[in-house]
């Protein structure tokens, strides 16, 4: 409303007196919110449901409210996180992959439509301080950088605070964190007792305190997407160390303890069984001893890894409690934004880069660094026969829209002012983007209709709120469509029709096209047979029809057409059909200090011969450190200065890393330092002849055997002047190796003969299997 006009010359006699503008505030009672999300942790890995990984936190707030075992996601990270943050499916916000897999089809494009205002936006427009800690994964590649545009960062998408990472995954000792847009470093190392999860949940105590003791009236919104469980593991030693010896069991043995504990819990029905093993994993008797203790040994890590983000859950609802607010907050806990991922191998992996690249760590290569296993010079991911045992008691895993061992995990609803109940169970069927309409029905708050001037498409979740106080209330989400990578199902009032179209830790492809058309369908009542044991396809063939018809009609709906079943070919811009930062540049030119850039918005010198130009100052003490490097500790490369001289170090996985340098330091003085690749050419993951030279005169010369083909890491970046998180090479410190001379600026060349074929990628697998 428009104040009142002035009716005098003097302020002391206007009549009537100005008011102050009153704040926007939410409805009466509307809750504080708080919503953690786990990282790839499957429906049968957590204590509060029956699995093996001690989760106290989980089961102090499942305890004090509901567990509802019957919840949806989406199968990968990014399209959870873009549903979960929306209230709308994946693709009609066009997150159907993850953001480094983006294309230009709509439903895949990355960029969440302005016409779909997140949960963030929704309660910052109605009086909500809001603010994110952790995992991101929603920002389109190509924007990661400092050049913006910050608009789809997540202070862009209505968080007042971000302190995180906008990647798929992090190195949890070293990470590479941003502070709203700008990037910092942590202020401790690891063996100062630095560790990513603490550091989230420190930064999101001390953002809680500052609300309630700024604007006590005030709601507030927390979102804590961990980076934890996905790979690497990075854990504390002695958490690791609580599960020495609890995994030598195995897989199959695990799945029947999960199962007993599920049915104690009452979390699955009582005849409920254990879903078929997939085809093609070894079961634990076919291991060999040194087999099953290398994949003993990665589940003790992962599990290790589990409880350690549990007990950071656990500091944060211990913050609320003391602050009083634990109460009144409608806390939402998801035990996973997927199945438990197979991305790991059938033998599970030291370097989960490594093995997505095709190249498998044998288990004797694993036990004989069994001492390292959770440190920083490991990005340790788990075999498949632990994943399948996580998803218990359900068929396959993460990426498997198809099959509920990759869309069904533990949710728990933490609410007591709002819930009457202690240590409920509920299972009507639900989704994730049933999270946003639950917390707008609980804050009063209606569904916008328009935010920031846009008109808003519809929030396609259905509230949860109506099962909150009655266990029996039918459900009400009754139909739901799931894809990913051409897994495809529907579900429709406990019928499910589905079929899996590829192998989730087929990480590179054969280079055989597999047609939809050929793809088999199965068909489930859900009703009836709680882990889809039972296909019934052959007996009802016209209810089997009648879903995959519908799949079509939901398909269409929601932009999920056409289909795309491409994995790691899509990580290439190139072959993803989408833009990306440097486009067809062949020269870039940075100055000192670059950083924070992201394999999609670097220069692209895999695959391809290119040059490194640096002009640099030289002081009469000499100079150390790094002019420019990408990647790290598991695979990259660096060029940079030891004992004063040029030097290149390649390092290819983690598992080798070659060096070239110059016998003699640089002297005092401006000078010009190159470095010259010519790649072999023939393929992708070729090697390459390596030439340094200081101004224009050859000074060492070597070679590198193999290259990265595909991506150096995503928990890594490309920096000019330092070698940020971990390093490529043990020729300098970790974090502590910036460039001590000038850098006055240093420009990469990129040659056109660049590899990037779909036969090339195939070929390089073979030949590594």
């Amino acid at each position: 409303p428009q104040p009142p006009a002035a009716t005098s010359l003097d302020a002391r006699d206007q009549n009537p007196a100005f008011q102050p503008r009153q704040p926007l505030r939410p409805p009466q009672g509307a809750p504080n919110v708080v919503v953690v999300l786990i990282d790839d942790m499957g429906f049968g890995a957590p204590s509060a449901f029956g699995g093996p990984c001690n989760m106290p936190t989980a089961e102090r707030l499942a305890d004090g409210g509901l567990r509802y075992n019957r919840f949806h996601v989406t199968a990968i990270c990014s399209p959870t996180r873009q549903a979960l943050l929306t209230g709308r499916n994946h693709h009609s916000v066009g997150m159907g992959v993850t953001t480094e897999m983006a294309s230009a089809a709509p439903g895949y494009c990355g960029i969440r439509p302005l016409s779909a205002a997140t949960i963030g936006q929704m309660l910052q427009g109605n009086g909500y301080n809001t603010a994110a800690f952790g995992k991101w994964h929603q920002t389109p590649a190509r924007d990661v950088s400092a050049a913006g545009p910050f608009d789809r960062w997540p202070t862009g998408e209505g968080f007042e605070k971000f302190y995180g990472f906008l990647c798929a995954e992090m190195n949890h000792w070293y990470p590479v964190l941003f502070d709203g847009t700008k990037p910092v470093e942590p202020t401790r190392k690891p063996e100062d007792g630095y560790h990513l999860s603490e550091d989230l949940v420190d930064n999101a105590i001390d953002w809680v305190r500052d609300q309630t003791s700024l604007k006590p009236d005030n709601p507030f919104f927390a979102y804590l997407p961990f980076g934890a469980t996905h790979a690497p593991y990075h854990v504390p030693r002695e958490y690791r160390e609580k599960y020495r010896g609890k995994f030598d069991h195995g897989w199959d043995r695990q799945r029947e303890i999960t199962l007993e504990r599920q049915k104690e819990l009452g979390v699955v029905p009582q005849d409920a069984e254990l879903a078929p093993w997939s085809e093609g994993v070894p079961h634990w008797d076919e291991l060999s001893a040194e087999e099953q203790r290398a994949a003993a040994s990665l589940m003790e890590l992962y599990a290790g890894f589990a409880e350690h983000t549990d007990d950071q859950v656990g500091r944060f609802v211990d913050a609320l409690d003391e602050l009083g607010e634990l109460d009144n907050t409608l806390f939402v806990y998801i035990l996973g934004d997927n199945g438990a991922s197979a991305e790991g191998g059938l033998g599970g992996t030291l370097n989960e880069h490594r093995f997505a690249s095709g190249i498998p760590d044998s288990a004797e290569f694993i036990n004989a660094n069994d001492a390292a296993l959770g440190d920083a010079t490991t990005h340790a991911h788990y075999p498949v026969g632990w994943a399948l045992a996580m998803n218990t008691p359900y068929q396959w895993t993460k990426q498997v829209a198809s099959h509920f061992g990759g869309i069904r995990d533990g949710m728990i609803v933490h609410w007591p002012d709002g819930i009457a109940e202690r240590g409920g169970l509920r299972d009507q069927f639900h989704h994730v983007i049933d999270i946003v309409p639950t917390i707008l029905e609980a804050a009063g708050l209606p569904h916008p209709t328009e935010v920031n001037g846009v008109a808003q498409q519809p929030i396609e979740g259905t509230s949860m709120l109506y099962s909150f106080n009655d266990a029996d209330a039918p459900d009400r989400h009754r139909v739901q469509y799931f894809e990913m990578v051409g897994n495809r199902g529907i579900y429709q009032d406990g019928w499910m029709a589905v079929t899996r179209h590829g192998t989730p830790w087929v990480m590179v492809q054969d280079g055989v096209r597999r047609s939809f058309d050929d793809d088999r369908w199965e068909l489930y009542n859900t009703n009836v047979d709680w882990t889809q044991s039972h296909d019934l396809a052959e007996q009802h063939p016209e209810k089997l029809r009648e879903l995959q018809q519908l799949f079509l009609v939901e398909a269409a709906k929601h932009n999920v057409l056409p289909l795309d079943d491409r994995m790691t070919e899509r990580e290439n811009p190139l072959e993803a059909g989408r833009l990306d930062l440097m486009g067809d540049r062949r020269s870039v030119t940075f100055h000192a200090g670059a950083k924070r850039l992201t394999e999609e918005t670097a220069p692209n010198v895999k695959n391809r011969s290119h040059t490194l130009t640096a002009m640099v100052d030289v002081p009469e003490s000499g100079v150390e450190g790094v002019l420019v490097a990408q990647g790290g500790h598991t695979g990259g490369w660096s060029f940079y200065f030891h004992d004063g001289k040029p030097s290149y170090a390649y390092n290819y996985f983690g598992s080798v890393v070659q060096h070239v340098r110059a016998p003699e330091p640089v002297p005092a003085g401006e000078h010009e330092v190159s470095l010259r690749f010519d790649y072999d050419g023939g393929g992708v993951g070729k090697g390459g002849a390596v030439t340094l030279r200081v101004d224009g005169t050859e000074v060492a010369r070597g070679r590198v055997d193999a290259t990265i083909p595909y991506y150096f890491a995503f928990d890594e970046t490309f920096d000019i002047g330092v070698d940020r998180a971990s390093p490529v090479t043990d020729d300098y410190a970790p974090v502590d190796n910036a460039f001590t001379g000038g850098l006055r600026r240093l420009r990469v060349d990129l040659d056109d003969d660049q590899w990037a074929d779909v036969e090339a990628a195939s070929a390089f697998r073979t030949a590594h299997e």
